[in-house]
Order: C-alpha cells, then sequence, then structure tokens
C-alpha cells in the first residue's frame, strides 16, 4: 500500500475537458491532480475530427492552448435536406467573427493542452493510474487508485469526474437513436473553401467538416447500414456516400472508418457531496451541430470560475451554484440537438414539408437564423 500527497482537486480524466479544467485553475491557490488510466501518448494518434466553436477558440486561448497550425476554419455551414427542398447558410461575416468555427483532430487538441499542462507547476498528472473507489464526506474525499499495480490512496476536498461517456450508470438517462455515426476522413475534386455541410437525410444527419485538404464526415446510418458500410472496399464506401450526399461534391477517396453508436445521455444530478460531474460524463449529446464537446469546455470553464474564488473548492453551495449556473446550457443543448434530430431523422411526407419550410424560414429571416448561430457559437446562454 503506496502513499500519494494530498490535493485539492481530484479530476478522474486527463482528456481535453480534464485538462481545460486543470488549466483554467493553474492560476487559484487550488492544487490539482488530474488523474487518467491512458499513458501519456495515447492520444497523440487519435485522428477523431472535432468541431470547435469559435467561443471554444476563445476559452483556449485565454488558456494558452489553441493548436492554430491544426485547426481548419469553418467559414461557411451550408444546411440542407437530401431530396426536399429549402436550405440555409450561415457566414461569419454575419457576426463580424474570424470563422464560425474550427476543424481539429482530436489528438492535435490534446497534444496542445498536455504540453501546457507540463509547464504548469500546480497541476500534477498520475497516468496509467483509474479510480476503483472513493467516499466523501463533509470535509473531503478518500479515493483509492490502482497504478502499475500499485494501490495508491488520496485525499481531496473535490472529486471531478471527467473521464468520458457513461454507458452503464444507473444515474444517468439514456434515449437510444438507433443510430451510428462512421467516420472518415475523405477527399473531393472540388476544395472545401472553409465551407461546412450539414446534410439531412432520411437515414439520419451526413456532416462534412473541412479538415486540412479534405472533409471529416460524420455519416449517421441507422446500425445495420453502418454494418455495411463498414464492410466496404474503399471505392464502393466512397460511391455510397457519394449517393447519400448527392451531386454537390465529388468524392474521390477516402480514409481508415470508425463507428460509434448515437444517444442522449444526461445525467440528472451533475453534483454530489463534494463530487461534480462535466463533460460527457454530466451529458452526451447527438453529434449533429457539433454541440457535446464545446457544451463540456464550457462545463469546466464554468466550474473554474466558481472553485478559484472559493476558499474550499468542495463546499455545497459552490457545486449548488454551478449546477444552477449550468442547467440551461446543458437543457438548451440537450433539446436542440435532439429536436434536430428527432425531425429530421425520418421520411415522412408532411415533416420533409415542414423541414423545407424551417430551412427556407432561417435563410430569409435573419433574426431567426442569429439566434440559431448564436447558441452554436456560444452556446444556450450565447456564451461567453
Amino acid at each position: 500500500m503506496s502513499a500519494a500527497p494530498d490535493t485539492d482537486i481530484l479530476v478522474l480524466g486527463a482528456g481535453p475537458v480534464g485538462m481545460t479544467l486543470a488549466l483554467a485553475l493553474a492560476a487559484s491557490r487550488h492544487r490539482v491532480t488530474l488523474v487518467d488510466a491512458a499513458p501519456a501518448d495515447a492520444a497523440a494518434g487519435d485522428p477523431r475530427a472535432l468541431a470547435l466553436s469559435h467561443g471554444a477558440r476563445q476559452l483556449l486561448e485565454t488558456l494558452e492552448a489553441w493548436n492554430a497550425r491544426a485547426a481548419t476554419a469553418i467559414d461557411h455551414i451550408h444546411i440542407s435536406q437530401r431530396d426536399g427542398f429549402g436550405r440555409a447558410v450561415m457566414t461569419a461575416a454575419d457576426y463580424q467573427l474570424p470563422s464560425l468555427g474550427y476543424v481539429m483532430r482530436y489528438g492535435d487538441l490534446a497534444a496542445a493542452l498536455a504540453e501546457r499542462v507540463a509547464r504548469m507547476p500546480a497541476i500534477s498528472v498520475l497516468r496509467q493510474s483509474r479510480a476503483v473507489d472513493w467516499r466523501a464526506d463533509g470535509a473531503g474525499v478518500g479515493v483509492t487508485l490502482q497504478q502499475q499495480g500499485e494501490v495508491l490512496r488520496l485525499g481531496a476536498r473535490l472529486l471531478v469526474h471527467a473521464e468520458g461517456t457513461p454507458y452503464d450508470d444507473p444515474a444517468v438517462s439514456v434515449r437510444d437513436y438507433r443510430q451510428h455515426a462512421v467516420l472518415a476522413e475523405v477527399r473531393t475534386r472540388e476544395p472545401h473553401g472553409r465551407q461546412a455541410w450539414e446534410r439531412f437525410t432520411a437515414d439520419g444527419p451526413l456532416a462534412l467538416l473541412p479538415l486540412e485538404d479534405g472533409y471529416a464526415i460524420v455519416f449517421t446510418v441507422p446500425p445495420a447500414k453502418a454494418d455495411w458500410l463498414m464492410g466496404l472496399d474503399d471505392e464502393a464506401f466512397v460511391a455510397a456516400l457519394q449517393a447519400q450526399f448527392g451531386n454537390r461534391l465529388t468524392f474521390t477517396g477516402a480514409g481508415p472508418r470508425a463507428r460509434f453508436p448515437l444517444a442522449l445521455r444526461l445525467r440528472q444530478e451533475t453534483v454530489a457531496q463534494r463530487e461534480v460531474w462535466v463533460g460527457n460524463t454530466a451529458q452526451t449529446l447527438h453529434p449533429v451541430s457539433g454541440q457535446g464537446f464545446n457544451l463540456g469546455l464550457r462545463d469546466a470553464w464554468e466550474l473554474a470560475s466558481l472553485l478559484a474564488s472559493s476558499p474550499d473548492p468542495g463546499v455545497a453551495a459552490t457545486l449548488q451554484a454551478y449546477a444552477r449556473g449550468r442547467r440551461t446550457d446543458r437543457q438548451g443543448s440537450a433539446l436542440f440537438t435532439d429536436g434536430i434530430v428527432r425531425l429530421f431523422s425520418n421520411d415522412i411526407a408532411p415533416l420533409r414539408l415542414a423541414r423545407g419550410l424551417g430551412l427556407l424560414a432561417l435563410d430569409l429571416f435573419p433574426p431567426a437564423r442569429h439566434f440559431v448561430a448564436k447558441r452554436m457559437i456560444w452556446g444556450a446562454r450565447a456564451w461567453p
């Protein structure tokens, strides 16, 4: 039984959300320890593409962790439906912004955050460690960790859960969309021109995000069709993608594919005695409109803002204030993405007509378009 030094805030999960929280607290009075089950270089080769809002860039720049060289800007977003009328276009110039958002590989963002974390003496990192038990009381939390065959006991005043999606937690409500996302990077004959596409089909939304010289795609389909897509060779996969997207672009090649099931997961209570849940541990959204990761970054930022000014980071009043403050953004983002999925993931003629009218209204009525765009950029509370 080995001993480990006490810390003020123990964060389970050293992914981008956990590291963002730690960096936002680095100048505070609190010592922060990050705990992660993976080795230090685990995220380096992760090819998943993240859609980062302009608000996320502002946050990361404040923390000096914005990886500008790895980011591809989105200046325009084109929204339409397959086999139906109506479309809407959002442009950065309408909001006096350099870009609406950015696309970056997960590994590149994680590397920039990890490099910044390594420079902060107030932040400790325990790699290849996982929490196997914890007990909270009025004074703090006792956490038992396993680290490469050793058992560590660590005391903290606050335990933050930021370790990823909870798949079997009874405290989390789940709405299964019966859809899978197939991910890949693809090439097109035409340059992307910094334009993202959100194309709604009967199977589900198909998103194309500009990334370097091509696109990162999120191809949403029923599970059986995902099985079929994953089994195709590259040429047949490109043909299937072309058929789903239509002829607005010409696809010429595709890289390796991955898939994951889609569901709305919401933790009803994001705080408990000296515990708080942020990011995907608190809510996991459908990837339509790219809201989930940006919501997690806002969780980390707002939690850090409250903890920095609290002498005791685990006091109940502070945690309850955090939960109240995040309610609008969490619920608004969940309702927004869930509503889009329910409205657009079907082929019922009356709804197809309603979708077309809605897209037409967004395009012709700027206040409605601006309402949607600003919340995509800064969240349900138009952060910051």
